[in-house]
């Protein structure tokens, strides 16, 4: 069995508005780079060569990210310019794309994907969380590699209020950590830990079955895969892992300029002179 990639960026984005109008909310930067190009990454640094993007109307940058461009490429050619001509490379990935008609929720993008992931682990990815190194695709992939099982990431938010969390109820077992339910939003004192599902999910074929059988009995609105996860932990099929490394939530405009400026610290050609125009400008009235 191998593992592929999804990708759901099917999403309005209204919180981005304006710019979200003409420029889906999964091509906004981190200084030069699209936010969707680091969940790329994380995946090809997981070894996953396979991945499907769902999108929606208005999203054909999307898929322009992913084509070369000829044009482009001769001039940097001509110019023996080869940092930008590597610059301009798509991911080394194998990308296919679909298109989700109507916003249905996450769970029926999910069932879109079915053919795609085959008899395939499938890594789940929503692009308004980014993760620091280590790769958080990576993780999950070896923890479904011990275990065999749909692995849920997570984050420890011990002393933080969890209420307005997926918030995972969980047990030990074989040296990690099973899930037993996900409880949505629970009153504060309610809660079954202080462990919060994040935007990283491995699901091995079984969901499926468990999304076509509450698709089947759903009566409307937008669908979620909630039930189906809980339905596999039933079965003790579902791992959780706490992932290591740092977390950018770039879900909201302040999110996304946080995570920006953490990018642009990050790197050498940046970090020194940003790190001094910051202390600057915060030692300002």
């Amino acid at each position: 069995m191998r593992v592929k990639g999804l990708i759901l960026a099917a999403g309005y984005g209204t919180r981005f508005l304006p710019i979200t109008r003409v420029l889906p909310k999964e091509m906004l930067p981190l200084v030069d780079r699209p936010s969707l190009d680091f969940v790329v990454q994380e995946m090809v640094e997981a070894g996953i060569e396979d991945i499907l993007v769902v999108t929606s109307r208005r999203k054909r940058a999307i898929e322009d990210w992913f084509d070369r461009d000829p044009e482009l490429e001769g001039v940097f050619v001509s110019e023996g310019a080869t940092g930008k001509l590597a610059k301009v490379a798509p991911p080394a990935v194998r990308v296919s794309f679909m298109r989700q008609q109507e916003m249905r929720g996450t769970g029926h993008a999910l069932l879109l994907a079915r053919e795609f992931a085959g008899d395939d682990a499938l890594v789940v990815a929503f692009p308004d969380d980014l993760f620091g190194p280590p790769s958080a695709s990576a993780q999950l992939v070896a923890t479904w590699q011990r275990t065999g099982r749909s692995v849920l990431s997570a984050a420890d938010l011990s002393g933080e209020d969890v209420s307005r969390y997926g918030v995972l109820d969980v047990v030990p077992s074989e040296g990690g950590l099973l899930l037993r339910n996900i409880v949505e939003k629970p009153a504060p004192g309610t809660e079954p830990s202080h462990l919060v599902s994040l935007g990283r999910f491995l699901y091995t074929p079984e969901l499926f079955a468990h999304l076509e059988r509450g698709w089947a009995a759903h009566t409307g609105g937008e669908f979620f895969p909630m039930g189906a996860i809980n339905a596999l932990a039933a079965e003790g099929l579902v791992a959780v892992e706490v992932l290591d490394g740092v977390r950018m939530d770039t879900g909201t405009p302040l999110g996304l300029l946080m995570a920006s400026v953490e990018e642009g610290l990050s790197r050498p050609d940046l970090g020194p002179a940003l790190r001094q125009w910051l202390t600057e400008r915060l030692d300002q009235p």
